[in-house]
Order: structure tokens, then C-alpha cells, then sequence
């Protein structure tokens, strides 16, 4: 299979990281990652449990102590500035947790963050029509499926430029699974974003992105074309460890 827009020029780094070191507290986490990411495309980081993954991610939110390195969103350096100034520079996070507001209907959950831009409820429902035929249930009444669509889809609402989603697709169904990816490579052509995805599950990660990075131990071990790793086990398990 091949990746998305296979063979197309990429654009200049929407996000850039450079020599970024990272963790909480004294303790260091991150070790020198160096990555890129352009507006319409996808990249996946893959590694095994407890690698820095999710660190990763809050690090580029500003929720981790910074240790040295720069995160620069199109050219400007932001790791000094909070969550708050980052979200309002056009990153949005989608937690593992989904964190969505349980006692706020769907609608609410939407539209209490909303700003103007390509995406509103309209564009939103069409991407996830259950979260139209729900959209008057409360937050805790959904499924887990159907939360972590409302967590994408509240995300959506702010308009961001880099969308980072952290194990999107855990413990759901299969059919769940594959409709919350097709959706993610929906939203990055149509809205043309940067989307920066960790996933446990690297089989369907890989034939979702475009590029691929590995991590081990806080650093970058791999990097390169998503369908090229895809293609090689003996490579995947050398990389995450697999049958060891």
C-alpha cells in the first residue's frame, strides 16, 4: 500500500524540533530529538511502552519541564511559552485520556471551544455523524469510541495548524479503529494540517502516515518513509523489540 500522496513535494517544517531535551522535573526524558513536520502530513512516532512517546507530546504542549533544544511552530520558537499561548498559535492536543467534559452535551463540548476557521459543527458532524445523532447527549453518556471522536473533533473546533493525537485509537473495536483513521487522513487533506501521531499499534500507523520516526530511550533511532518501515519486520523488530 502505498503512503499518502505518495511522491509529493513536502512543504517547508511546520513544526520543527532541534536537539529538544526534555522530562519532569531534574529527571530527562527526551534526549536530542531532532524532527519535522509539514502542513499536510502526517507523522507517526512509534517505540515501545515507556520510550518517551507521550512525552513527546506534551513536550511540544509545553506540559514537561524544558531541559534544551528549540520547538519552533512556522519559524517561531515557542518553548518558553505556556500551554495556553501554544494552543493559540494553532496547536491542539488530543490526550490519551480523551478528557472530554462529562457534564456538557456534545454540542457543548464543541462549541465551548470554538474559533473561527475552516472547521465549525457542520464540517465537524459531517467528519463524524455520530456525533450529530448524539450531539444532545452529555459527555459521560457516549461511548469510548464516541468520546474520542468529540476529544478530535473539540480539537477540530479551535482551527489548529498541528494536531497532536496520543494512542487515538486504543481499546476500541476494530471497525472503530479503521473509521477514526480514514477520518484522521480526512481531516489532514482537507484542512490541510500537520498531524503528529504516537501509536501503540504500528501496523495501522504506518499504513496511515506518511513519515515515521522510532524512538528509543528518549532519542530518535529511525527515521524515514512510513511505507519503506511498513515493508521491512525484520527492520520493525529490531526497532521495537518484537519477539525478543
Amino acid at each position: 500500500m502505498a503512503p499518502p500522496d505518495a511522491g509529493r513535494a513536502i512543504a517547508e517544517p511546520l513544526l520543527q524540533l532541534s536537539m529538544l531535551a526534555a522530562g519532569y522535573g531534574a529527571a530527562r526524558v527526551l534526549h536530542g530529538v531532532t524532527l519535522s513536520v509539514a502542513a499536510g502530513e502526517t507523522l507517526v512516532v512509534v517505540g515501545r511502552n515507556g520510550v518517551g512517546k507521550t512525552t513527546l507530546l506534551e513536550t511540544i504542549m509545553g506540559l514537561t519541564t524544558h531541559h534544551g533544544g528549540e520547538i519552533k511552530i512556522n519559524g517561531r520558537p515557542v518553548e518558553t511559552l505556556p500551554p495556553y499561548r501554544r494552543n493559540h498559535l494553532g496547536i491542539a492536543w488530543v490526550p490519551q485520556q480523551r478528557e472530554v467534559f462529562p457534564s456538557l452535551t456534545v454540542r457543548e463540548n464543541l462549541n465551548v471551544v470554538a474559533r473561527p476557521g475552516h472547521w465549525d459543527l457542520r464540517r465537524v458532524y459531517d467528519m463524524f455523524p455520530r456525533l450529530s445523532e448524539r450531539q444532545h447527549n452529555f459527555g459521560n453518556q457516549l461511548s469510548g469510541g464516541e468520546q474520542q471522536m468529540l476529544a478530535i473533533g473539540r480539537a477540530l473546533m479551535t482551527n489548529p495548524s498541528l494536531l497532536l493525537l496520543d494512542e487515538p485509537v486504543e481499546g476500541l473495536a476494530p471497525i472503530i479503529v479503521l473509521e477514526l483513521m480514514q477520518a484522521i487522513e480526512r481531516m489532514r487533506v482537507e484542512g490541510n494540517l500537520a498531524i503528529m501521531l504516537v501509536e501503540q499499534k504500528y501496523d495501522i500507523a504506518l499504513a496511515h502516515s506518511n513519515r515515521c520516526v522510532v524512538l528509543d530511550h528518549g532519542k530518535v533511532v529511525h527515521a524515514g518513509d512510513s511505507a519503506a518501515l511498513r515493508a521491512d519486520q525484520g527492520l520493525i523488530d529490531r526497532l521495537l523489540g518484537l519477539g525478543m
